[in-house]
């Protein structure tokens, strides 16, 4: 499920639900969505940056990760996340 939400400057946030783990500062949690957004970063010294946090309560701030990434490390990472799902499923399905 993807939906359109709020907050930063476009005031546009792609959020995705999630099933998997995210680890912050106190241990490993349960994810529940992740929110996607390409704006201006509120740490990286960058002037846009794509923005992801894995939330794991909503409700709650300190319940997720977030990360603030240059555009052209987000295209590596795309290509690197491809690249080891094809591979991993190809090799899984040989075994």
């Amino acid at each position: 499920m993807i939906e359109r939400g709020l907050p930063m400057c476009t005031w546009i946030i792609e959020k995705a639900d999630m099933e998997g783990s995210a680890k912050g500062p106190d241990g490993w949690f349960n994810l529940a969505h992740a929110n996607a957004n390409y704006d201006h970063p509120y740490d990286a010294p960058l002037n846009h940056a794509l923005v992801i946090d894995f939330v794991k309560n909503p409700d709650k701030p300190e319940g997720r990760v977030a990360v603030e990434i240059s555009p052209k490390s987000v295209k590596r990472l795309i290509t690197s996340i491809q690249t080891a799902l094809q591979t991993g499923e190809r090799e899984h399905a040989l075994g």
